[in-house]
């Protein structure tokens, strides 16, 4: 093949042709540019046609891959006029698209042998990347002390596997205006030492439609207790089972917003549920101290015109708002003793109304042979509030596991106080990596639920 018939792309790594002959002249000038040759251009010798013209004759195919028309002038040929610009005119126009943006004629790598030139649209700046959800495992003054990742397993009886608990639970689930992410993780303690998760967790939705009510139910077993699990576990079903049965009652208290009416009927519930694990106890041969829990609860409808939320428990724990990037702690005051009946009225709708609230629909056979209650003195008080949601709230209910360094640790609440503001609520894998993020010091189970509001 002659100088003359060389392909128009020069040197090329793969090119059937070869590299260009050695005995070249100088680049060409770019119109605009200073007198430095530009790497981008071919070496043009002066026996040689210049490689940016491109004929397009009949026997010989249009580099570009299209067809030119022979009565068409090709895109590619440059203008006759000397004084009309270029396409190759690096300094033209950024808004003009270049019509021969052909391969690289350079070995080197584009970032070299490119470099900038002026009138080249500068590259765009990459978007913002978000802090990965899983790049922050502790915060607080230093790590903590156990490994980060579950370690030893606890024990197992053949005979009782039914009764093992697994590590992590995860969970979530959107109705209406907002949307739900609960988790319950093993503590680092109990990673460490093989020990089950004292902690339960239970997400359940009653009924169907815009009529549906969702129950979270969490509770923790009584410390250095062998079957504390399976008591936080009793407490979380038995709780489950009473609400479930009287789900239809509770949607219409909660979008009447009866408030009495349910703070009676679910002191009473809960009463009755913890009465349940004291009867555990007996069968179990257990102190009614060690088979106990505590309980918290959040009752969410699923009707988009219902903004109301209620929460309910006995025990230690957390409630807070996030509203506007800010924490608000409202965990309510504590209850100690239950509420008087109250008066019956003599319309006998009005008087079903009551007795379906008070009781809740729980058949009483179960209860008669449970064992009297406790003083006073000796219950976990009843929490109890009605909230009224707003567009862009977050509501978080959690176990002392997490509620602890809430409030102990200003680094946490900052960090979670940046992950979940705002109306978009986190994935489940990014709520898990948010919830375990670690505090040197705090080495409990970690239970939580929380509520974005849209």
């Amino acid at each position: 093949m002659s100088p003359a018939d060389a392909p128009p792309w020069g040197d090329v790594p793969g090119s059937p042709d070869g590299p260009v002959p050695a005995d070249t002249t100088a680049p060409t000038d770019v119109p605009g540019t200073s007198a430095a040759p530009d790497p981008t251009d071919l070496p043009a010798p002066s026996d040689t046609p210049d490689p940016t013209d491109l004929p397009a004759p009949s026997d010989t195919p249009d580099p570009t891959g299209l067809p030119a028309p022979s009565d068409t002038p090709n895109s590619l040929d440059l203008p006759a006029s000397p004084g009309a610009p270029s396409p190759l005119d690096l300094s033209a126009s950024p808004d003009t698209p270049d019509p021969t943006d052909l391969p690289t004629l350079q070995v080197l790598p584009v970032q070299s042998a490119r470099p900038d030139l002026p009138g080249r649209r500068p590259a765009a700046e990459s978007p913002s990347v978000p802090e990965p959800a899983s790049a922050l495992d502790f915060v607080g003054s230093g790590p903590p002390t156990y490994d980060p990742e579950p370690t030893a397993l606890p024990h197992a009886e053949p005979e009782e596997l039914g009764e093992l608990v697994a590590d992590t639970v995860l969970d979530g689930a959107r109705y209406g205006t907002w949307t739900l992410r609960s988790v319950s993780l093993r503590g680092d303690s109990a990673r460490y030492r093989g020990e089950p998760r004292r902690d339960a967790l239970l997400t359940a939705r009653f009924g169907t439609g815009d009529h549906a009510l969702v129950l979270v139910a969490m509770a923790t077993g009584a410390r250095a207790t062998p079957e504390a699990h399976l008591a936080a576990a009793e407490a979380c079903r038995w709780i489950g089972r009473a609400v479930g049965r009287s789900h239809q009652r509770l949607a219409e208290d909660i979008r009447a917003t009866r408030r009495a009416d349910l703070k009676a009927g679910l002191h009473r519930l809960t009463d009755r549920s913890l009465g349940r694990l004291r009867a555990s106890a007996v069968e179990r041969g257990a102190r009614p101290e060690e088979y106990t829990a505590t309980l918290r609860c959040l009752l969410l409808p699923a009707d988009p015109h219902c903004r109301t939320r209620v929460f309910f428990g006995v025990g230690d724990g957390g409630l807070f708002q996030l509203r506007d990037g800010s924490w608000r702690d409202i965990e309510p005051r504590a209850t100690e003793h239950a509420p008087p009946e109250p008066p019956r009225t003599p319309e006998p709708a009005e008087e079903d109304d009551d007795r379906l609230t008070l009781d809740l629909g729980v058949p009483q056979g179960p209860y008669e042979q449970l064992p009297e209650p406790p003083p006073p003195a000796a219950r976990d008080p009843f929490r109890f509030q009605v909230s009224l949601a707003r567009p862009g709230d977050a509501l978080l209910m959690c176990t002392p596991g997490l509620a602890e360094p809430l409030r102990g640790e200003p680094a946490l609440s900052a960090y979670l106080s940046r992950r979940w503001s705002g109306r978009r609520p986190p994935g489940l894998a990014a709520f898990l990596a948010d919830a375990r993020v670690r505090v040197k010091g705090y080495a409990d189970d970690r239970t939580a639920a929380a509520l974005w509001e849209a």
